[in-house]
């Protein structure tokens, strides 16, 4: 090991739907955490290590700080909260387009407490302003944090990641392998299936179900003589009109959810997949502790 080899922890933190999900994945080149147009995608703290002849990261994706109107956007935000004091460096994520608003603010204030952590403003979306937007925006915003860095990024079109891990390198404290595997995630199988499946809910459905859902795995069983892997899968649901929403008319909208969940899942376990959905009404689950609990938040 290198003298030179440094180690750490950094969390992107942010409020929703600013592309903290897409920013892990694009740097780890595989998907660790689902991703949608819609706010609070993230609801768990996710994950995934980056590994090089010189470093190795340990990222955190947590959910977007947002304002909280039940149990589940309360532990969401204890979540991110927690996040901003167990790292070695603070990506704060913000779009070059939009405005400073009232829970940017509230992130600000938050990070201010953080006095012996480094923080690093990632400005996303580069690609979609001009440079005179962009100096605009790096002036509003250089001021509100003592930030270390301030980078603008495009996951997208990979613009500025290779800056932004030569800085993280550079911040990073000189030390071993906090994993010696190279590959290491806490996303489990059962994890990572509910979540893409409750992906394709985010991004097929409207309004209020994508808040109201939640997914919760029965049972995997995998079948190595004929690379088959048999999955049950229940979406729970708040109320009876949440259910025929997913359902859909004569089954098609929880079809079309079954059959691009089994496509990505095929790709990414190599293995046939037999996905069998159900739906369950579970009323007020995101006010209630324990049903929280049973179904992976906590």
């Amino acid at each position: 090991m290198s003298e030179y080899f440094k180690s750490g922890f950094v969390s992107f933190v942010g409020r929703s739907n600013v592309g903290k999900s897409t920013l892990l994945n694009t740097i780890l080149k595989e998907k660790k955490a689902i991703v949608s147009n819609k706010p609070q995608t993230t609801r768990n703290q996710i994950k995934g290590i980056y590994n090089s002849e010189d470093m190795q990261i340990i990222f955190f994706d947590t959910p977007g700080i947002h304002k909280q109107h039940n149990q589940l956007g309360r532990m969401m935000n204890r979540t991110a909260n927690r996040a901003t004091k167990e790292t070695n460096i603070i990506c704060l994520l913000a779009p070059c387009d939009e405005y400073i608003g009232g829970s940017d603010q509230h992130i600000i204030k938050l990070l201010s407490e953080r006095v012996d952590t480094t923080i690093f403003l990632l400005l996303t979306k580069v690609d979609l302003v001009n440079k005179e937007q962009l100096m605009n925006k790096i002036n509003e915003w250089k001021d509100l944090l003592p930030f270390q860095e301030i980078i603008p990024i495009s996951s997208t079109k990979d613009v500025n990641l290779d800056i932004l891990l030569k800085k993280i390198h550079q911040y990073l404290p000189v030390g071993n392998k906090n994993y010696l595997v190279e590959n290491v995630d806490d996303v489990s199988d059962s994890t990572l299936i509910k979540e893409i499946i409750r992906e394709k809910i985010l991004n097929l459905t409207e309004e209020e179900i994508p808040y109201s859902v939640a997914v919760l795995i029965e049972n995997i069983n995998y079948e190595a003589k004929t690379n088959i892997t048999e999955i049950n899968a229940v979406i729970v649901v708040e109320r009876d009109s949440q259910k025929g929403i997913i359902i859909g008319k004569g089954g098609s909208m929880i079809k079309e959810i079954g059959m691009l969940s089994r496509m990505e899942l095929e790709n990414i376990f190599d293995s046939h997949i037999i996905l069998k959905t159900f739906v369950k009404v579970m009323p007020d689950w995101r006010n209630n502790p324990r049903k929280l609990k049973d179904l992976g938040y906590s």
